[in-house]
């Protein structure tokens, strides 16, 4: 079972959809047991880093996750979740993040020409780096749905598929058995769905 972890802030039930799309078992759920005992968990995210991070504390969330992580339990993040996995940000202020992968939030206007448009939205292409069992059925001819203005920077070797907007921009990150996406596969059509089904494939101890 997938676990969808419910703290207040993402885009749960168009997860939980498509989890049902591909015919895979997802729950939504803010019980700690049930996050640590799962086969699989999904952080999902939206809005500001700050009052994201400080819901994972306050419910007791972040404690739970990192006791997961401890057992091999696959997590992958997603957009603003994928974020909260780092060292830290810097989106109003600097805030800790769950330092479950080295690096750091920065605003993506650091990069990029100042003509495009902040936040970033829409489709863009993948360019896979590192081969890795998340990205097992994707190509660098598949597209995925972004919208952020802020982005991963020195991921070193965590890095595994970035994007171009004016900049190389990071998109997909894995270290062991914790991952992470820039974008929404739950938005991203097929292309999301192919990563959401390599995601369920995995197993405790796998990576």
């Amino acid at each position: 079972m997938t676990v969808i972890v419910d703290y207040g802030v993402g885009n749960l039930f168009s997860l939980l959809s498509s989890f049902a799309a591909i015919g895979e078992q997802a729950k939504v759920s803010s019980d700690k047991a049930e996050i640590e005992c799962a086969d699989r968990i999904v952080l999902p995210g939206v809005g500001a880093f700050a009052d994201a991070a400080c819901k994972l504390e306050q419910s007791g969330l972040k404690n739970a996750i990192y006791r997961a992580v401890k057992k091999g339990v696959p997590i992958m993040g997603v957009c603003l979740g994928m974020q909260l996995l780092f060292d830290k940000s810097y989106e109003y202020g600097e805030y800790d993040g769950l330092k479950l992968i080295s690096g750091e939030i920065r605003p993506i206007s650091d990069y990029i020409p100042k003509d495009l448009k902040i936040p970033h939205i829409g489709w863009n292409k993948l360019k896979i780096l590192k081969k890795h069992s998340l990205l097992k059925y994707t190509t660098d001819d598949d597209f995925a749905y972004f919208v952020h203005s802020y982005c991963a920077v020195g991921c070193g070797d965590s890095l595994l598929a970035t994007t171009e907007y004016g900049a190389e921009i990071t998109a997909v990150v894995a270290k062991n058995n914790v991952m992470g996406c820039q974008f929404h596969p739950e938005k991203s059509g097929k292309s999301g769905l192919k990563i959401l089904k390599a995601f369920c494939e995995l197993k405790r101890g796998d990576l």
